[in-house]
């Protein structure tokens, strides 16, 4: 079969109804690329510096898309991450020590995303960061609604998620009337400066998140199981599908985020850095519906990434140890966990965005625990068999994850030696 005959291939499966069966577990990953961390830096970029950015996010976006791609194969071939890590490791203290870091991981996922869902509950209804720190807790409840009759129930339940903040920014981009000339060019001409190359790590470092790669291969490997989607190679394509369709979705977005604060702020003169300046600030510039509007998509990016990050946690459980919780339980003590930084934080008078910055280096440190495994595996043919990486897909991961780590590391300087963020 041609190349040409293979790409016409890929048309004929949108035709296919066990597609549409298939799909939802690139949207459940999605929503980790749309999380409040990322809204963060995305609202800084396009404040301080425009539309010069954009590209970054493509770039950024093009790599997630080829590393959940591979955690998305390793599903297909019959393996989750986190247990075929165990295997490897074969030794028990390698095993938790494995774990133990993984879990950090997810800890450090969920303080971000928690934080999300307290800024915007202060911002919708004005209750204390304080309060809201405890009434985020019950976001477990939503969890236990969702997830007590059928998963696909879940995958349903995102599309709502997504649909919100995807509306919620083609609303705030039809009211600040962004420059889309500018928005072309800049989507690719790469431009970096000195003062803008620590926000394009920031986007870089926060895209690909080690809980998305862990819970993907975890997700495809569940859903597939007795269930008639047909071979491997068909499975694949359905695949490779979702999760660009879904990916897209999250580019879109985060390209969205720093249009409207671009158009917004930047054109004002306006310097903003934090989530709840930027709902102020909305509320001068373009009234008060506007600004309910970014608080509203944001406790859904909120929600809707927890939810991930308990699955992501649920996956290296079940993979690295051999004891099992009920998801709601393990959210609860997840969040109860989170709790005390945020509650101190907040008696303190802390700025939330500084422990958004200190998870962010936390998943920096920690982002080779999923990633070079999963290069490894996905090239070892005794492991993929016919779904072993192509040479071109390894050239292309191992050159994307020494940009990820390399961004990753410049990062950690400038937080660690240059003091930035702290």
């Amino acid at each position: 079969m041609s190349s040409f005959q293979k790409f016409l291939d890929y048309f004929k499966v949108f035709s296919d109804r066990k597609l549409l069966a298939f799909m939802g577990s690139g949207l459940i990953v999605s929503v980790a690329y749309m999380d409040p961390g990322n809204w963060g830096t995305d609202i800084a970029g396009g404040a301080s510096f425009n539309y010069d950015l954009l590209w970054v996010v493509w770039l950024a976006s093009g790599m997630a898309m080829l590393f959940q791609y591979l955690s998305g194969k390793l599903g297909i071939a019959g393996y989750s991450l986190p247990e075929l890590v165990k295997e490897k490791l074969k030794k028990k203290w390698l095993v938790w020590g494995y774990w133990i870091l993984a879990e950090i991981a997810i800890l450090a996922t969920d303080l971000a995303e928690f934080l999300g869902i307290v800024v915007a509950l202060n911002l919708l209804f004005g209750i204390p960061l304080l309060w809201g720190t405890y009434i985020a807790v019950a976001d477990v409840l939503l969890i236990l609604l969702l997830t007590q009759k059928r998963f696909r129930t879940l995958e349903q339940s995102f599309i709502i998620f997504v649909s919100i903040i995807g509306l919620g920014y083609v609303y705030e981009l039809f009211i600040t009337k962004p420059d889309m000339s500018s928005i072309l060019v800049h989507s690719v001409k790469p431009l970096l400066t000195k003062e803008s190359a620590l926000i394009a790590v920031g986007i870089i470092g926060a895209t690909v998140m080690p809980h998305a790669l862990f819970v993907h291969s975890w997700l495809i490997k569940n859903k597939i199981i007795g269930n008639n989607f047909g071979s491997k190679s068909k499975i694949l394509k359905y695949h490779l599908i979702d999760n660009v369709v879904s990916l897209t979705i999250a580019g879109l977005i985060n390209a969205a985020i720093i249009i409207m604060s671009a158009a917004a702020f930047y054109n004002a003169g306006i310097q903003v850095a934090t989530l709840d300046q930027a709902y102020t600030t909305l509320i001068p510039l373009f009234g008060k519906f506007a600004a309910l509007v970014f608080a509203l998509a944001l406790l859904s990016a909120g929600i809707s990434s927890s939810v991930t990050g308990t699955l992501a946690g649920q996956s290296i459980m079940d993979g690295l140890t051999d004891f099992r919780i009920s998801i709601w339980v393990r959210r609860l003590i997840t969040r109860f966990i989170n709790v005390i930084p945020v509650t101190i934080a907040v008696i303190l008078g802390i700025e939330p965005l500084k422990i958004l910055v200190l998870s962010q280096v936390a998943l920096s440190l920690l982002i080779p625990l999923p990633l070079i495994p999963l290069i490894i595996y996905t090239s070892d043919k005794t492991i993929m068999k016919e779904l072993v990486n192509k040479k071109i897909t390894n050239i292309f991961a191992v050159i994307f994850a020494l940009v990820i780590l390399g961004f990753n590391a410049y990062l950690l300087y400038q937080v660690f030696f240059q003091g930035v963020g702290i």
